[in-house]
């Protein structure tokens, strides 16, 4: 079992490309990648988080580094349960008697049976108490919006594996919407295209490399010709090849997913109340999560809805800087916030 002491409380941003874990009253102690690598010969794990990233595409038949979560949820249990029990045993101590509450963010979209896989996870490593948050509420609070006032805030949570859009007033998430893609979806993008146009199979590291060295939502003439050179394994030979790719091309493979992002953000920006509608004109729209790095993300959001959009500051740990507030507030937010999770322990 795991637990510091009859307080202790720890929230967990469980996100598809990568675990933040936050601790009350000492803020993010652990910030790793959602991969383990699993020994099948033994049938024990041999190493997680960055250790296990480092091995990925590189380990014998007989390791195989996995993520356990895809698009946000739960995907292979029993890894999952090995990754957070490692990652909690970093941040605590073992104690016999005591064990630490965990708020978990969930998206918005999950559905019952995803909720309670969580739920489960967590009280498999200890957790005396489970409570979970919305992410694109978790992330709004760590942004610093003002969640609670009876006015619209509007956030764009752009994970690894999951996009988050929210309008938010008096604690709650009044319009929303919630797509199973994000960082890593742009990523295997650039696998597709290189492998179609070029011949050549790269890694999705290699991809992510390429993505944030000369990838852009929105590129303007004089930006189309940079380039960047990556290696891979030629398709035909077999044998390694460089291949310089230009920033044009790179924007045209990630269109699709990133004008999915963008239809979404005027759907939930037409189903949005007039009042809340007025509120976001004035205090424009933030955005958070790693896909929020991608250059000119911004800009481009901007340009097709008519709606001020930045980069909040450090958007990667907003969401979970936002869950562990939300524990540190409990008294305070619990009525607003944690009203439908309440209700859920109850049934």
């Amino acid at each position: 079992m795991f637990g510091l002491n009859f307080s202790s409380k720890v929230g967990i941003d469980l996100g598809t490309a990568n675990v933040l874990v936050y601790k009350k009253g000492e803020g993010i102690v652990l910030q790793e990648p959602s991969v383990v690598a699993i020994d099948e010969n033994k049938n024990k794990p041999l190493a997680v988080g960055e250790e296990a990233r480092r091995m990925l595409g590189r380990t014998p038949g007989n390791i195989v580094s996995t993520r356990p979560l895809k698009n946000g949820v739960i995907a292979d249990f029993e890894v999952t349960e090995i990754m957070l029990k490692r990652f909690i045993s970093k941040v605590t101590k073992r104690r016999p008697f005591f064990k630490p509450e965990i708020m978990v963010c969930i998206p918005v979209g999950i559905t019952e049976v995803e909720r309670r896989a969580v739920e489960e996870a967590t009280s498999q490593v200890g957790a005396s108490k489970t409570y979970l948050i919305e992410e694109a509420l978790a992330a709004a609070i760590g942004a610093g919006l003002p969640v609670a006032e009876p006015s619209g805030s509007m956030i764009i949570d752009i994970g690894g594996g999951t996009s988050e859009i929210a309008v938010i007033s008096l604690g709650g998430i009044v319009v929303s919407e919630s797509l199973r893609l994000g960082g890593d979806t742009l990523d295997e993008d650039i696998v597709r295209f290189v492998r179609e146009n070029y011949n050549m199979v790269i890694g999705t590291s290699t991809a992510e490399e390429l993505k944030f060295e000369i990838g852009s939502a929105l590129i303007e003439e004089d930006e189309e010709e940079k380039t960047y050179e990556i290696r891979g394994r030629d398709l035909m030979s077999g044998l390694p090849q460089n291949q310089i790719i230009r920033a044009g091309e790179l924007q045209k493979a990630m269109a699709e997913t990133i004008e999915s992002i963008v239809e979404a953000v005027r759907s939930v920006l037409e189903r949005t109340p007039p009042e809340l509608s007025s509120d976001i004109m004035d205090r424009g729209v933030l955005m958070t999560g790693g896909g929020s790095l991608l250059d000119n993300m911004e800009k481009l959001l901007s340009e097709e809805t008519g709606v001020p959009v930045c980069r909040a500051e450090d958007p990667l740990t907003c969401v979970a800087r936002g869950t562990g507030q939300a524990l540190e507030e409990m008294d305070e937010l619990q009525d607003i916030i944690f009203e439908k999770e309440k209700k859920s322990y109850q049934q």
